[in-house]
């Protein structure tokens, strides 16, 4: 079957905000194994949304709308799609109740008088429930095989709508069972991931194989179809046995779920060991990441941003000669301050990272972008240097991202307790 995604907003138009729920939905649809030929984005303006919308049904089996539920008068979306079939539309009351709990429990008794647009339907519709919000969203079966499907556009909202009862409703319209595994992996850019495999992918039929970069990550996506669920893992099995074997230890896991920092505090648990780190140019953003994993006090022991060398010299032991010959940005200070986290904080690991983010700073020596990464374990220490590009974030972002991987390949190789 095939589908198709309209977004509705002027801010997405202008920018404004980032379509992150067309990304969402692509890749959810394609898990249920619907094809995805066009993704349009409409502004608020009722015209051009008909006929984005008439042109979706000739040439489209679902057309799925996202945003312009909401209760003001440039939300269009109800009423246009209503014009574009010839249907009438009613209020619920059951939908107005559900209006007025909501504000009741977030702790205002008086909706205003425009939030009741929200509780009309469109006549022939099929009510789906908004636990996140007070937009319903709607199933308008268009002949006997055609749908529109309305959502709102808020992304939690959204997600939770399409997870609860949207890709349940899709999933029944396919006759065959769609079934899918995640490979993830890390220290690999995509481009080099994608040749690795793509022998794979020149010879594929069922299952297929997907690349997906993922914020210093690479994703590959096995998704096969099968008479029942069954059949069609049993088909993505060999793949991701092969996958595994292409790319060793670089996969950290086939869990669609797991992050790489709920798998390094899922590691760091289960040796029964502590962690602690040290950060200079990522001012505690390896911190933040893995604190971000609920759990995570069990492991994490200490942080320290040690910014400036004095910093590095009073808090981690940083040698003033180290500093003075080798440099903060250096392969030296990563390693003293990895040591030195580790034994402040009583770990028995500990990682570090020092580098020039950027803009300003670099060198012909020592350019933007270049990065030490430090990891002890148990007194020993490993130093990696990268060379990333991009701008002051992405090079900070990355560095956590390959201080989280550094750090899961080297505790992968201490036993556990």
């Amino acid at each position: 079957m095939i589908i198709e995604f309209i977004s509705v907003g002027t801010e997405i138009l202008l920018g404004n905000i980032t379509n992150t729920n067309a990304r969402y939905l692509a890749e959810e649809c394609a898990v249920l194994g619907l094809t995805n030929y066009y993704q349009v984005t409409v502004g608020d303006n009722e015209s051009r949304l008909s006929e984005a919308i008439r042109t979706a049904l000739g040439r489209s089996d679902i057309v799925l709308l996202s945003g312009g539920l909401g209760p003001t008068e440039d939300d269009i979306t109800r009423e246009t799609v209503a014009k574009v079939l010839g249907r009438e539309m009613k209020e619920v009351p059951e939908i107005h109740q559900q209006i007025q709990a909501y504000f009741e429990r977030m702790g205002s008794k008086r909706p205003s008088s425009n939030n009741w647009r929200q509780a009309m339907v469109i006549e022939g519709a099929q009510i789906v429930e908004n636990h996140n919000g007070t937009a319903p969203g709607m199933i308008v079966p268009v002949d006997d095989t055609k749908y529109i499907i309305l959502m709102p556009g808020p992304p939690e909202e959204l997600k939770m709508m399409f997870e609860e009862s949207i890709a349940p409703f899709l999933a029944g319209l396919n006759h065959q069972v769609i079934c899918s595994k995640t490979v993830k992996i890390c220290g690999m850019g995509e481009s080099r991931v994608a040749d690795a495999v793509s022998d794979l992918i020149s010879a594929q039929t069922n299952p297929t194989i997907a690349t997906y970069a993922k914020g210093g990550e690479v994703h590959l996506r096995i998704t096969a179809s099968g008479s029942d669920a069954k059949t069609a893992r049993k088909s993505i099995k060999p793949i991701v046995k092969e996958l595994k074997s292409r790319f060793g230890d670089k996969v950290y896991t086939t869990r669609e779920s797991e992050t790489l920092e709920q798998h390094v505090v899922g590691l760091l648990k289960r040796k029964k060991m502590t962690v602690a780190t040290a950060e200079s140019c990522t001012g505690g953003m390896v911190a933040s990441t893995l604190i971000n994993v609920p759990g995570a006090s069990d492991v994490f022991n200490e942080g320290y941003i040690t910014y400036s060398n004095e910093a590095k010299q009073k808090i981690l032991g940083v040698k003033k000669k180290t500093l003075k010959k080798a440099g903060a940005v250096s392969e030296a200070c990563a390693e003293e301050m990895a040591k030195g986290a580790a034994k402040a904080a009583d770990a028995r690991a500990a990682i570090s990272v020092t580098g020039i983010a950027g803009p300003d700073g670099g060198t012909e020596e020592k350019p933007v972008g270049l990065v030490y990464i430090g990891c002890c374990i148990d007194g020993k220490v490993w130093v990696e240097s990268y060379h990333m590009n991009g701008d002051r974030q992405k090079v900070r972002e990355i560095s956590v991202k390959k201080a989280l991987d550094m750090l899961r390949r080297h505790l992968n190789h201490v036993e556990q307790d």
